[in-house]
């Protein structure tokens, strides 16, 4: 199941997003402050990560940086009602923030984003999956590899195979 991360120090902000993302059946966890939000990373992979800019403790962009560092697959997104732009160019470099949404929110623009983000997060996993798959059987024609070259060694000719026209293999001397 997908798993979302809000962080938020206001609770009807956290209230807000979970009423709208419910429905999409995403499994969403609400932290109004950050070290809970922090706790929240040591236990659960989440796809998507959606901080507010401005909260007591930390900004969020600190926070995205630190969840960079813990979940680097992760889609971040910054939720913000200070739009300025050395804000988001702060964002984006800082923690390499995949969306900057606004306060107040268009419903359709942050499901959107939302979706967004979890598709291109399933993207790379799939393929990272893929690539350790391909990474696996390279080890493994590797392995073949050398078994046939050692074979080849001690038995010389033992892998050369003759065949007819049909690509039949011919057992014997014909």
């Amino acid at each position: 199941m997908i798993k979302i991360q809000l962080v938020d120090d206001e609770p009807n902000i956290l209230n807000a997003l979970k009423r709208l993302l419910r429905p999409h059946g995403w499994d969403v966890h609400a932290y109004d402050n950050v070290e809970a939000a922090l706790g929240g990373l040591l236990e659960h992979n989440y796809a998507v990560i959606i901080s507010d800019y401005q909260m007591p403790t930390a900004d969020g962009v600190t926070y995205l940086q630190f969840a960079k560092q813990r979940q680097p697959n992760a889609m971040r997104l910054v939720l913000s009602a200070y739009g300025d732009r050395s804000s988001m160019i702060k964002a984006i470099n800082q923690a390499e923030v995949y969306r900057y949404l606004s306060k107040p929110w268009d419903d359709y623009e942050v499901v959107a984003a939302i979706k967004s983000a979890i598709d291109i997060y399933e993207l790379k996993s799939e393929n990272e999956r893929l690539l350790d798959e391909v990474n696996a059987q390279r080890q493994m024609i590797r392995a073949r590899e050398q078994e046939l070259l050692r074979l080849e060694k001690d038995n010389p000719g033992i892998s050369r195979v003759q065949r007819d026209a049909d690509g039949s293999v011919l057992i014997g001397d014909q």
